[in-house]
């Protein structure tokens, strides 16, 4: 309450509104962890999602909605996308289903099939044109680079030159920064980022082939499953049987398999005596 002196009455004081940003939130753990960030920041949250034909888009619809519930953001600041130039398009394992999702190779130094050639810049580029609709300062997403299956479009080089872009092709009275606070940070991290929060992890999903239970063998799940082995807590969603809590081979793992098997293979293949 705050006391007006002039006239000896009391009249109710109001906290000034928070600042906006505006979340691409994909309903995946690292979007998840940007908008409790984004909060964590003191700013008021307006969510943006895209159904854009990937294979998971029943699941994640579902996690922003789960989502978007859990930092009690109303419908005037929710905006869900549908756009079909990416499958029409094609030419990513995401989209494309004439296309496999590999299983995962955490690795290779190639950027793989389930890369969606410039969806970021495209995806942020609605999100910043909403963002100086409804006047937010900010605009954060999810990348990461550190710890990820290396796409381009989640470097920090891509979010300092689209912020160039952004300042060139807006209004000159227009301030919206794209912040992407997870991109030197490993899985492990982020888990760890949003346990801290209190963020619903059990509400997000990951899996770039199933909407029921998470697959367990994509490049996604597998960087999941790592992340939350690293950073020793269990992973709260559903996985098919044959992938539960079960993380990804590293490098010396898958080596020391193949050697097994190759001694295997070679006293099987000695002559019996």
């Amino acid at each position: 309450m705050a006391i007006n002196l002039a006239d000896g009455f009391v009249t109710p004081f109001c906290a000034p509104p928070k600042p906006l940003a505006v979340v691409l939130l994909s309903g995946g753990m690292d979007s998840l962890t940007a908008a409790g960030i984004a909060a964590r920041d003191g700013y008021g949250l307006a969510l943006i999602h895209f159904n854009y034909g990937q294979r998971t888009e029943e699941a994640e619809l579902r996690s922003f909605n789960r989502i978007a519930d859990f930092f009690g953001v109303g419908p005037k600041l929710k905006l869900v996308v549908h756009t079909n130039f990416f499958s029409l398009a094609g030419g990513s394992a995401l989209t494309d289903k004439g296309l496999d999702v590999p299983e995962a190779n955490l690795d290779s130094a190639n950027v793989p099939v389930t890369y969606v050639p410039f969806r970021n810049a495209v995806l942020l580029s609605m999100a910043v044109g909403w963002a100086e609709i409804i006047g937010a300062g900010a605009v954060y997403y999810g990348a990461v680079s550190q710890d990820s299956s290396g796409y381009p479009d989640c470097r920090p080089e891509f979010i300092s030159a689209f912020n160039v872009l952004v300042e060139t092709g807006t209004k000159p009275e227009t301030k919206i920064e794209v912040r992407a606070p997870l991109v030197n940070m490993t899985k492990a991290e982020i888990v760890q980022q949003a346990a801290a929060l209190g963020l619903p992890l059990e509400a997000t999903w990951s899996c770039y082939v199933r909407n029921d239970k998470a697959c367990g063998a994509c490049d996604s799940c597998a960087l999941r499953l790592r992340g939350f082995s690293q950073a020793g807590m269990n992973d709260p969603i559903p996985y098919a049987p044959q992938a539960a809590g079960k993380p990804a081979m590293d490098k010396a793992e898958r080596a020391e398999k193949v050697r097994r098997l190759a001694l295997l293979l070679k006293a099987l293949a000695k002559p019996s005596t």
